[in-house]
């Protein structure tokens, strides 16, 4: 029996990297060897086991064979006559196609660290296109180490997308890689490599018509992506980012059709209840952020009712972070932004500050009360707006 570390480990280790989790296979042995050693079997496609103490993964060296179509459509076949190589050649790149031995003794038969070096994300074999996940991954180690992929390689991902094999992806694999390559140190380069091998129009056609229907909005988008990676934000934030251009500035009837957009996407990519939250609010009201100066006291108080800001200011607040990542690539707007945000935060503050149970106890009737309510909200407001105004008088007279 031998062991090999294999796979991401040895390729961060490699790069000089920090290397969280180790994965290993084992060469020459059987389940019930390892069992009889005291590892754990937890695998269900395959032979994979914890180690007894560790608790690290060791999967028995095995070959798999394309039977149906679909990224689970693999006969595996696991035996102790399987060598290290042949386990090493059904993985999906070369870089992730290295071995080391229990001694440090590199194992690398693809040249997976040539490809390291010069930055090359290159299939192993052609067998690559039997995976339709392996588009997505690759998309996504782009996003990570800002890699390219051969141009034989594309080729490749281009005939997978041809064949038909992405659309087999189900809605949960795709958005595990995109949450996951959203949340790279580039995430830009996720979206354009899906999109230079024809995938986006397949897993994302929402986001592939906007970015052909507004070449300048969608270059402009993948850039805010990157400023978001460089805030290290959160993935609810940067996915709004990906939608952020469905809304229209200017167009009623084309944000509508904008925020339809928004919607389907996030049906179709199953995204969890807060990333889709965000992305369709940064949709609907981004707009009213954008001429927040012009608005009057009612149009601020109608944005906080539609928006259910009273009972969830924190997504009101991840909004308007949104809006200020399109700002914070022009520093000379970078400022009038923080000047909106402020005032939409001082008008919220304002209309929280009415006691709305206060004014309950003093009346009986409902209509009455929410009337009441909503007044001395509107009067708190107007408040606020015409500090506001004052400041940017005395402003621009100073000026």
């Amino acid at each position: 029996m031998q062991i090999y570390c294999v796979g991401g480990a040895v390729r961060d280790e490699l790069l000089g990297l920090p290397v969280t989790d180790r994965d290993f296979v084992v060469v020459g042995s059987s389940p019930e060897e390892l069992i009889k050693l005291g590892f754990k079997p937890v695998g269900q496609e395959f032979p994979v086991f914890l180690h007894p103490q560790s608790h690290e993964e060791y999967a028995l060296a095995r070959t798999e064979r394309k039977v149906s179509v679909g990224y689970k459509g693999f006969e595996v076949y696991a035996s102790p006559e399987v060598t290290l190589e042949q386990d090493l050649a059904r993985r999906d790149i070369t870089i992730n196609a290295i071995a080391k031995d229990e001694n440090g003794k590199i194992i690398d038969p693809f040249n997976g660290i040539d490809d390291l070096r010069a930055g090359i994300l290159r299939h192993v074999s052609p067998s690559f296109v039997e995976d339709p996940v392996r588009i997505l991954r690759i998309a996504r180690f782009a996003a990570r180490y800002e890699f390219a992929p051969a141009e034989e390689t594309i080729v490749l991902m281009r005939e997978m997308v041809r064949n038909g094999e992405v659309g087999s992806l189900v809605p949960e694999r795709v958005w595990q890689e995109l949450a996951r390559g959203l949340m790279e140190r580039k995430p830009s380069r996720m979206i354009s490599t899906l999109q230079e091998v024809n995938a986006l129009a397949v897993v994302m056609p929402e986001l592939e018509e906007q970015f052909q229907t507004s070449d300048v909005g969608g270059r402009y988008t993948l850039r805010m992506l990157d400023v978001a990676a460089q805030q290290q934000s959160e993935l609810a934030l940067r996915f709004a980012i990906l939608n952020y251009h469905f809304g229209d500035k200017r167009n009623t009837t084309q944000s509508r059709f904008g925020l339809e957009r928004a919607n389907n996407l996030c049906k179709r990519l199953k995204a969890p209840n807060d990333c889709r939250d965000l992305a369709l609010l940064t949709v609907r009201f981004s707009h009213l952020v954008e001429k927040v100066f012009a608005l009057t006291n009612k149009d601020i108080l109608n944005l906080f009712d539609e928006a259910d800001v009273y009972r969830k200011p924190h997504r009101f607040f991840e909004m308007l972070e949104v809006c200020g990542v399109a700002h914070r690539m022009h520093s000379d707007v970078q400022s009038e932004h923080d000047s909106k945000a402020g005032l939409l935060r001082c008008a919220l503050q304002a209309a929280q500050s009415v006691d709305a149970g206060k004014i309950a106890q003093c009346h009986t009737d409902v209509l009455q009360i929410k009337s009441e309510i909503l007044r001395e909200r509107s009067r708190a407001v107007s408040l606020v707006l015409e500090q506001s105004s004052g400041d940017q008088s005395a402003v621009t007279g100073s000026g």
